[in-house]
């Protein structure tokens, strides 16, 4: 997508197509139809900030169509990315179950489409349907999953390049199978996926260069091939 006019826009939430297990949107009718009454739907285009890191909690954020990054900035302006979004994920919830600041910036990273809940509306929806109270435990339970694996993986990759080989071959695992080799879309610039790794852009432009060089992958714009998975497979197990 490269604008918002081309997005497909998904505006009743008892028909949307990320009626999936985990998502926030594989909710019972009746949940679907008063969420339907209490959302605003809105079209960003990429790079649009939902909010800030410390603000009050306004609300939630469902992600409908796109992407978005969640980053934290320490005190010195280093900003760690701790996450990339998918469709049907709610973000801002434990900070407005909770009444607490926002511990996370979130933007899109392409064109997206994201309902906005306020926090009283929002936890009213909690009380009335206990599905979608599941769902945002699911949803709560596997970020804190998906923390601890990154501790681990920051604890235990003794270099960058074992990190970005984890990252890579984690976003393969969603990608595309063709002939050339697994096909991932990756949005990100060089300086974001050093933000995700706690590395400079420059290490991360080394090597991705050194691995292309070397026949491991192979770049034609946003599309990133793992021509050689076993060797970044090496390098994790190493």
């Amino acid at each position: 997508m490269s604008s918002v006019e081309n997005l497909d826009l998904h505006d009743d939430c008892r028909h949307c197509p990320l009626h999936k297990d985990g998502r926030f949107c594989d909710l019972s009718e009746a949940a679907a139809l008063q969420l339907n009454a209490l959302k605003f739907s809105t079209a960003y285009p990429k790079g649009a900030t939902l909010f800030l890191e410390g603000d009050a909690p306004r609300g939630v954020f469902i992600v409908c169509v796109g992407k978005a990054k969640l980053m934290t900035t320490s005190f010195d302006g280093k900003t760690l990315i701790t996450k990339i979004t998918e469709p049907g994920e709610i973000l801002g919830a434990s900070a407005t179950i909770l009444g607490a600041p926002y511990e996370i910036s979130a933007e899109t990273i392409e064109p997206s489409q994201v309902s906005f809940v306020r926090r009283t509306d929002f936890l009213a929806l909690l009380e009335n349907h206990p599905d979608a109270c599941l769902r945002v435990a699911r949803q709560v339970s596997a970020k804190y999953h998906d923390a601890q694996r990154e501790v681990r993986t920051f604890g235990l990759s003794h270099t960058t390049s074992e990190r970005l080989a984890r990252l890579m071959l984690e976003w393969a695992a969603d990608g595309q199978k063709t002939a050339r080799g697994v096909r991932i879309e990756v949005l990100l610039t060089h300086e974001e996926i050093g933000q995700m790794l706690g590395a400079t852009r420059e290490t991360v432009t080394r090597l991705l260069g050194n691995w292309k060089r070397d026949h491991i992958i192979d770049v034609n714009g946003a599309n990133v091939y793992l021509t050689g998975p076993a060797a970044l497979e090496a390098m994790v197990n190493c």
